[in-house]
């Protein structure tokens, strides 16, 4: 295995354990010995050295004394799932277990298999994979407590100015290359054969099911195509009616049985079948298989042929990008703003490189501000399906000190990270006044980056 990798998996476990323990530490016995109280549940000293064995097996920086520094993020944790009881948030237990699924997944990938994932984090993998779990599902409640106390921020034009002038000059974010670009996509027709096979398909697992013939998790397990759902049986955990697409919703809402299987459901994503598990208020829990009628690779090629022959006219100045994008793209995301491509991650038309799907990077790559691609195959990951597309590139920026003429979103969203950290700040001291703590004598003294601790 090379450096790349090994690096790539120990950067993956210190993202996990960002703020919160990595590993849930061994059953405590008598001989552990108490570092801190916090309300009313200690952090043990094998919580801590545990932690810090896994921070220095992955090459991670500790600010400061690991012993003042580690005990405090498991301390800072804490308040926030106390927060979290008081709050009923809860981490919806599907996609726990899917987001497990993947890291473990990548470690055996990486590693090469259960045996070198076990000799690499020096645990039995079924142990590796519990504890994995807890600080998934521990980290996700986090998140949300935090973005529950954040979720108001919002920086005016004037708030942004003022900020960014209060930076010092070497404080000043430096703004890698950024490309903005078109984009026009054409999804291959789907034979009728093929639809009517997977409804075929579908009805009779219903009919299964309905009979008590098997189990709707099982054939989840079987047969969906649901990556992030299929080894949970189906399951989605609980959502409200706008965590869907409508078509699904409006059939999933009115389930009342859980013992029946809806009607097929065609989505952007495919045919489903849906079963409820339970109701709760306003949310749903849900079961639902997911199969994606294929596409041939005659028809993809067709889509191919029209796009570049699009691409040809569009050179020869017959048709406008924005206009061919209009009538003809099927990527509903840009077809009604002219083609454009937006970033999702900054909420601009601008892209680094490394965010643009890798189809379309190695494109623009060799293209020129005002040029078109010719006609190319590329995986769209929300439907995960392949589709044909070209590309404009609009503009290329070459990196630069950030500026608040060129990069206003930019700053926008570092004075906003700025004032929510602020107000998390303010919110973990103010909770600190409020909860017990003592320190045990031999875990002092110690320079906090939090204000309180000491009473």
């Amino acid at each position: 295995m090379n450096k790349k990798n090994i690096m790539a998996i120990a950067t993956l476990a210190t993202v996990v354990g960002a703020g919160v323990s990595l590993f849930a530490s061994p059953k405590k016995n008598v001989v552990d010995e108490v570092a801190w109280i916090v309300g009313d549940e200690a952090i043990y000293r094998s919580d801590v050295e545990e932690h810090y064995s896994q921070m220095r097996s992955e090459g991670a920086q500790i600010p400061g004394d690991p012993y003042c520094t580690i005990p405090e993020q498991l301390a800072v944790e804490k308040l926030y799932l106390h927060q979290a009881k008081l709050d009923t948030i809860e981490a919806p237990e599907s996609q726990v277990q899917s987001m497990v699924d993947r890291r473990m997944n990548f470690f055996i990938a990486n590693l090469g298999s259960k045996e070198k994932v076990e000799q690499y984090f020096r645990k039995p993998y079924a142990a590796l994979r519990e504890q994995m779990v807890e600080v998934t599902r521990n980290n996700y409640i986090v998140e949300q407590v935090q973005s529950s106390l954040t979720k108001n921020v919002k920086g005016t034009p004037r708030e942004v100015r003022k900020y960014f002038e209060s930076l010092p000059e070497d404080s000043i974010p430096y703004v890698p290359l950024q490309v903005e670009a078109q984009i026009i996509t054409l999804n291959p027709a789907i034979p009728r054969q093929e639809i009517e096979d997977v409804k075929a398909r579908l009805r009779d697992y219903a009919d299964r099911i309905n009979r008590g013939d098997a189990e709707f998790s099982t054939l989840a397990i079987m047969y969906s195509e649901d990556p992030g759902s299929a080894m949970q049986g189906g399951e989605l955990g609980f959502h409200g009616k706008a965590d869907f697409v409508p078509e699904f919703s409006n059939v999933a809402f009115n389930l009342n049985d859980p013992k029946k299987v809806s009607r097929i459901v065609e989505t952007e994503f495919g045919y489903h079948i849906i079963q409820l598990i339970e109701k709760r208020g306003e949310q749903v829990n849900l079961r639902h298989i997911l199969l994606r009628p294929r596409v041939s690779d005659d028809d993809l090629r067709d889509a191919v042929v029209r796009l570049d022959s699009l691409s040809r006219d569009i050179k020869s100045d017959k048709f406008k990008f924005e206009e061919a994008a209009r009538i003809v793209s099927q990527d509903k995301d840009s077809r009604n703003n002219k083609g454009i491509m937006m970033n999702s991650k900054s909420g601009s038309s601008r892209f680094e490189m490394q965010d643009l799907p890798p189809e379309v990077a190695s494109r623009i790559e060799k293209m020129q501000p005002g040029e078109v691609s010719e006609a190319f195959i590329m995986k769209d990951e929300r439907k995960n399906r392949d589709v044909a597309a070209i590309v404009k590139l609009t503009a290329r920026i070459p990196g630069h000190k950030a500026s608040m003429q060129e990069d206003y979103n930019m700053l926008k969203g570092l004075y906003e990270e700025h004032l929510g950290n602020e107000i998390l700040k303010s919110w973990v001291e103010k909770k600190i006044k409020e909860t017990h703590v003592r320190i045990e004598d031999g875990w002092l003294p110690c320079e906090f980056q939090y204000q309180g601790w000491l009473k």
